[in-house]
């Protein structure tokens, strides 16, 4: 083919495709067969590899990246990508629009759904996107362009634009994408994502743009930060504008004068949400001027002209069918409800906990009771009550003995909880390997729970010991592992031995040890062997501990088959020796941290470690001898309880600067 020819040939289909994405995509109405849009995009990759010079950054054939970023660079957000104030009430829904009407005449009001995902910013110059970065703290986030690309419902380009433009929006993962991922990462072994927006985060973080391309994300757009060379005068007429442009945005109400009509637009957002293709918490109510939000003005975190009504946590009746006594890692049996599937927080649920048998002796619940279930938190499911009973139900009662093992269960003085004291409970030893290579405790990639069971049940494992001495043709021999995905656990499972000590001691689950009390353990005795050694007075002095959490230490590290495995994982070449953080000098000495929301380039446990080589204290409760407060994306009720105590906050930036700082 010529090269003139070419270029027709590149733009007519670079033209097509891009109108089939926004049919497809945006309009839901796609206009030619899945096996024709293949085509024609084969067609364009194959010409635009012969002729290079013709491939232009907003071609349809850039949209599925295969680049992998080592890092990500920073962004300073030009306009502050603000957070909401959230309200619980309609009460407070009300004195919101009661403040508006005392501050300006006449405002009008639109409502959104409040979508349940990661906010971002687009940029495009002359219609070109340029940029894409993360909200971040609001004022910096992280450049993730190669990424965003990867969303269908990002335009690369958009025509008649303005020289410049900069929109923020929502990247969600629809209810179906993160099904299917979850279903995927269960077949693979790994630990599935909690919710869709844990899922949306983690997706466009990846290093690797070809990874988030399989995600499915979406987006929706739902605000203009900066425009160049077009006046914009209201919110409603801004998102008729996006819309026109080919951005896919978010739903909005039509304009509301009263508190009455607003509330009820709440109403029946939160009676259609579970509708959506989305996750939805709640409801976004905005003065729609903007010239009478520029009088509002703002706080230092949030506008004064809209607020986020969260809906209450969403609840369901059911059927109570059947309630299954589960042996936890350290014994506890805990009844787990089992009732007919409802959707509650974007996934189906069958299962709760019931806590304990006071619980249940509480609520009276009985087997066939009409019950009332809800997501903690959006994420665990648990039973609220019962409201309707069958006739002739008889409240449930835990079983004297342990289901999995027949051991007589003991009554915990300590709490409300039943006990299996058997250490070899097949179900115990199941969970207890489980946790030993969770990601908190030895990270092994790819030993999730249904490769662990299948190990365990072939007989090639009996305790965590084992692991380390598996060989690939064990592993081979079982239907689940292929050749290169033996290698890859063999390998993570060999890189395990040299985890921090820390991680070890709260892999063996402790009673009572989490992960940040076996650091501060190891930290007082830096040793396998000094551990097991220190009485419970010595480890009572550390700094967070106490007589129970000490007794649980001795007591733990007395049993024979405790003593019996640490042996046998140190003589397999585990490592046994805790190296204490290199202090590079002592300016934190005295001061205390509290980390909150999501930090735009830290995770949690680099900004700890950050802090503490300099001498500080991190703590995980907001108190008046703070001295600073670290807050990231998404910040809640740590950050405001700073501001009401005055405590100062800063940012990840702010943090790392103060360590720069010549002293």
């Amino acid at each position: 083919m010529e090269r003139s020819e070419a270029k027709i040939r590149i733009e007519k289909l670079s033209n097509d495709l891009m109108e089939h994405n926004y049919r497809y995509y945006i309009l839901n109405e796609p206009s030619v067969s899945d096996y024709t849009y293949d085509e024609m995009m084969r067609e364009l990759r194959e010409l635009e590899t012969e002729f290079p010079e013709y491939l232009k950054p907003d071609s349809p054939s850039q949209r599925v990246g295969g680049g992998v970023q080592s890092s990500f660079e920073k962004v300073e957000h030009k306009v502050q990508m603000a957070s909401l104030q959230d309200v619980f009430s309609y009460d407070e829904v009300a004195a919101f629009v009661q403040r508006c009407k005392e501050n300006m005449a006449n405002p009008k009001f639109v409502v959104e759904p409040k979508i349940d995902g990661l906010s971002v910013s687009l940029e495009y110059e002359n219609g070109i996107l340029t940029r894409g970065s993360t909200r971040g703290d609001g004022f910096i986030g992280e450049d993730v362009t190669m990424n965003l690309k990867t969303i269908h419902t990002v335009p690369l380009s958009i025509t008649k634009a303005p020289p410049f433009l900069e929109v923020r929006g929502e990247v969600y993962m629809s209810r179906s994408s993160f099904e299917k991922l979850c279903a995927q990462q269960e077949e693979n072994g790994e630990t599935p994502f909690k919710n869709p927006r844990n899922a949306a985060s983690g997706s466009l973080r990846q290093k690797d743009a070809s990874v988030t391309a399989k995600r499915k994300l979406d987006i929706l757009i739902f605000n203009v930060q900066q425009i160049e060379g077009r006046e914009l005068l209201t919110h409603k007429e801004s998102i008729d504008y996006l819309k026109s442009l080919g951005f896919h945005t978010v739903f909005q109400s039509e304009l509301l004068e009263n508190t009455k009509d607003i509330i009820r637009e709440i109403e029946r957002i939160g009676i259609e949400r579970s509708e959506y293709p989305y996750d939805t918490d709640g409801a976004v109510v905005k003065v729609d001027s903007f010239s009478q939000r520029e009088e509002m003005g703002s706080t230092a975190k949030t506008p004064k002209w809209a607020v986020a009504y969260k809906f209450p946590p969403e609840e369901k009746e059911t059927v109570l069918r059947e309630i299954i006594p589960s042996v936890g890692r350290t014994g506890v049996i805990t009844p787990v409800a089992v009732f007919d599937t409802i959707r509650l927080a974007g996934t189906d649920v069958e299962r709760a906990t019931l806590h304990n048998q006071d619980f249940i002796s509480e609520k009276g619940i009985c087997i066939g009771d009409t019950i009332v279930v809800r997501k903690a938190g959006e994420i665990i499911p648990e039973v609220v009550r019962s409201v309707r009973r069958s006739e002739g139900a008889v409240p449930y009662t835990l079983p004297e003995v342990c289901p999995v093992c027949g051991t007589k269960a003991e009554r915990d003085p300590e709490e409300a909880a039943l006990r299996c004291v058997n250490p070899q409970c097949p179900a115990q030893v199941m969970k207890r390997m489980i946790h030993f290579a969770s990601k908190d405790a030895m990270n092994i990639d790819g030993l999730g729970p249904q490769n662990l069971a299948a190990l365990h049940n072939a007989g090639l494992i009996k305790s965590v010991a084992d692991l380390y001495t598996l060989k690939k043709e064990d592993i081979l021999s079982l239907d689940r592992f292929a050749e290169k995905s033996a290698e890859n656990l063999l390998a993570s499972i060999e890189k395990s031995k040299s985890n921090s000590l820390d991680r070890l001691i709260f892999g063996l689950g402790v009673k009572n040890i989490g992960a940040k009390a076996a650091k501060l353990l190891c930290q007082a005795f830096p040793s396998v062997e000094r551990i097991m050694s220190a009485k419970p007075e010595e480890i009572a002095e550390i700094e967070g501990f106490g007589s129970i959490m000490a007794e649980s230490v001795v007591n733990a590290f007395a049993e024979p088959h405790m003593r019996e495995l640490i042996t046998r994982l140190v003589e397999l070449g585990l490592n046994s020796e805790y190296e204490t953080a290199e202090i590079k000098d002592d300016r934190f000495t005295g001061k205390t941290f509290v980390l909150t929301g999501t930090l735009p380039t830290m995770k949690r446990n680099e900004a700890k470690a950050l802090i503490e080589q300099y001498g500080g204290k991190v703590s995980g409760s907001v108190s008046k001898k703070t001295s600073y407060v670290v807050a990231g994306e998404e910040a809640g009720s740590k950050l405001d309880k700073a501001n009401s105590l005055g405590v100062p906050v800063i940012t990840e930036e702010e943090l790392v600067a103060m360590t720069k700082e010549q002293i």
